[in-house]
């Protein structure tokens, strides 16, 4: 048996029997036993009609709202004469403000108008539902594993560390 705990812990006799196996007068391994085959994965095939249109992205129809209303604030602030109660940076945070809420609220509703239009041309297709079932693997492990406690779990349940030699 060997001293390190992370090798197996079968006997050296066990790996010489494995490799003399009958039929192999060479001494040749024996050919690894084939895994048991898996659990049967259970597979429904169900066909359905959907209706598939395009979709506009109504985040950059908003975002885009935004900057466009963002330069017309800018525009606005230049385009009349300066307030001598306020400066020109707060007369354009005062329009970026207002005009950048407008324009989030007019790209969602051009994206709201295009969604409309778009959905009209949507078309039917024929499509396959296939719902796959797996097994747990967890409840496969936890049986295989059974009650046996790990190798480092003496060390970790009186708290101690292991020696280290220098």
């Amino acid at each position: 048996m060997s001293s390190n705990p992370e090798e197996s812990a079968v006997p050296e006799e066990a790996h010489a029997a494995d490799a003399a196996a009958p039929g192999y007068s060479d001494g040749a391994a024996a050919p690894a036993a084939e895994p048991a085959p898996d659990p049967e994965v259970d597979a429904t095939v169900t066909e359905a009609e959907v209706r598939v249109h395009r979709s506009p992205r109504y985040f950059r129809f908003m975002l885009t709202g935004a900057v466009v209303f963002g330069v017309i604030a800018l525009i606005l602030t230049y385009a009349f004469p300066a307030n001598p109660t306020y400066d020109r940076g707060q007369v354009f945070g005062f329009l970026l403000a207002i005009c950048a809420t407008i324009g989030v609220a007019v790209g969602a509703l051009v994206a709201l108008l295009i969604d409309r239009a778009v959905t009209r041309r949507a078309r039917t297709v024929q499509a396959d539902r296939i719902d796959v079932r797996l097994p747990d693997p967890g409840a496969e492990l936890d049986t295989e594993r059974g009650a046996e406690p790990g190798p480092d779990s003496d060390e970790k349940s009186n708290g101690s560390r292991p020696s280290v030699d220098s």
